[in-house]
């Protein structure tokens, strides 16, 4: 399959998926999002499951590419550029319809092991991006000595997916699990002295010196 053919087709299960969401989704309502035929479709995928398959395996490619580099000049930074681009709502209502869409696609991850493992991937790369950064500020000396980037990591991935449960499911915007997530990497897993030494904090001795 050419590399058009697959964007064309995963596209178009994109735009299905926001539209009908997972459980009413057929094969007919992609292709009619699609430059390609039905027949193409069938040509490619036995079922709407061996497509879908493919497109989880589409987002993660995709995941893994636009968070292969993260902005900023210094580990925190990045690490508060990664929280933003996780947790930051879209302003585009496809958006929010495509992430009720895929939580779909998740609850059926349970009696689905190709669901399954193709989930435990985006979790393993996003605990990765995440245990990386915060090794990586470990290193430069802008987190506590006894952090450990694997732990942290695994809590961070529990936060990111409990916000974006809590948006499909009872709309609850995660702009403010954003601040208190950047607040704990600053008040929390940063020493005190990085803090003050960045700026982040003014001390008690400052602020009663009317400084």
């Amino acid at each position: 399959m050419s590399d058009e053919t697959i964007d064309d087709l995963m596209e178009a299960t994109y735009c299905a998926l926001c539209k009908h969401g997972y459980a009413e989704l057929t094969m007919q309502d992609i292709a009619a999002e699609s430059t390609k035929s039905k027949g193409t479709l069938h040509y490619h995928f036995d079922s709407k499951q061996d497509l879908l398959e493919s497109f989880l395996e589409y987002l993660l490619d995709n995941f893994e590419e636009r968070t292969a580099t993260v902005p900023g000049e210094t580990p925190v930074e990045r690490l508060h550029e990664f929280v933003d681009e996780l947790l930051t709502p879209s302003a585009d209502d496809s958006a929010e319809e495509f992430r009720t869409a895929v939580l779909e696609i998740k609850a059926q991850s349970p009696y689905n092991e190709a669901y399954r493992e193709r989930l435990r991937e985006f979790d393993r790369v996003l605990r990765d991006r995440i245990a990386t950064l915060v090794a990586d500020g470990l290193e430069a000396g802008e987190f506590s000595d006894d952090v450990d980037p694997d732990e942290i990591a695994d809590f961070l991935v529990t936060v990111f997916n409990g916000a974006e449960m809590r948006a499909a499911a009872v709309d609850r915007s995660p702009e403010q699990t954003k601040r208190h997530v950047r607040k704990y990497i600053d008040d929390v897993l940063r020493p005190e002295e990085a803090v003050k030494r960045d700026g982040a904090t003014t001390s008690v001795e400052d602020e009663g010196d009317g400084k």
